[in-house]
């Protein structure tokens, strides 16, 4: 089962080593990983996708806590979330293609933000299964890169 974790750590040298550290040691896969400075210049916040049963993921969230940069660990499964990842994709716009291109940005309501004269450039945010999607829809107009950050999830409410 996938699990999305936060982990807020001390913002300082070596911390995105010592976590990726725990995760490579002990042969956990890290699906996705985003992280970036709060709201507190001297904390970070790392939102970690991964995958595992219940006892895998309890051991990694043990782990976890016992890193010393770590101040807090927050496993959002089953918790109300807003989450989101944001993609850039590079797709073929000739021809017809353009047109296409066109309908299916207003239609995922992403944004073209750069144009050149065979392809351009789009950028779009949505949950998982949005972005899977619009990608699904783009393959047949040739897909000629892809960038995601990753999923960040944050609790609803409070």
């Amino acid at each position: 089962m996938r699990h999305t974790i936060s982990v807020l750590v001390e913002n300082e040298f070596g911390v995105l080593s010592r976590v990726s550290g725990l995760f490579s040691g002990r042969g956990f896969n890290i699906e996705s990983l985003c992280v970036a400075e709060t709201i507190e210049p001297k904390v970070s916040r790392m939102t970690i996708v991964t995958s595992g049963n219940d006892q895998i993921i309890e051991q990694i969230l043990k782990q976890l806590n016992k890193l010393v940069p770590v101040l807090k660990v927050i496993d959002f499964t089953g918790v109300d979330t807003v989450d989101r990842e944001l993609v850039l994709v590079k797709v073929n716009a000739e021809g017809d293609g353009k047109q296409e291109v066109l309908r299916l940005v207003d239609i995922f309501r992403a944004r073209i933000v750069d144009v050149a004269p065979r392809c351009c450039t789009i950028e779009m945010t949505g949950g998982e299964g949005k972005v899977m999607a619009f990608l699904q829809m783009l393959r047949p107009l040739g897909i000629r890169e892809v960038v995601r950050t990753g999923k960040i999830a944050i609790s609803r409410g409070m």
